[in-house]
C-alpha cells in the first residue's frame, strides 16, 4: 500500500487545489493502481509537530512519508510519482541513494 499524505491548513487556497490535484490523478491511474494508494490528510492545526516542519510551506504532499511537493502540485509529476510508488520503485531508488 502506497500512502499519499496532503498536510494542510484550514481556509488554504493553494490546499484545495492541491486536493483537487490528487483526487484527479487518482481517479486517471488503473483502478489496480488506485486501489494501492491510500489517501491521508493532516491539519498543521491539529498538530504542533507538522505546524513545526511544515507552515510555510503548506500544501506538503508526502508520498510513503518522503516530501514529494509543497506549495504546487504538478499533476503530471505526482503521476509519475504514484506509478513509480506503487510499482516499488520508490523503495528500490531510496537504497541505491545510500
Amino acid at each position: 500500500m502506497t500512502t499519499l499524505t496532503l498536510i494542510r491548513k484550514p481556509d488554504c487556497h493553494l490546499c484545495e487545489v492541491a486536493s483537487d490535484v490528487i483526487d484527479a490523478v487518482v481517479a486517471e491511474l488503473p483502478d489496480a493502481a488506485a486501489e494501492q494508494i491510500e489517501i491521508v490528510e493532516a491539519s498543521i492545526q491539529d498538530d504542533p509537530a507538522l505546524y513545526e516542519l511544515w507552515w510555510e510551506k503548506i500544501p506538503v504532499v508526502l508520498i510513503d512519508g518522503d516530501l514529494h511537493a509543497h506549495w504546487r502540485v504538478s499533476p503530471d509529476r505526482l503521476r509519475e510519482a504514484l506509478e513509480a510508488a506503487v510499482r516499488g520503485e520508490a523503495q528500490i531508488e531510496t537504497k541505491e541513494s545510500l
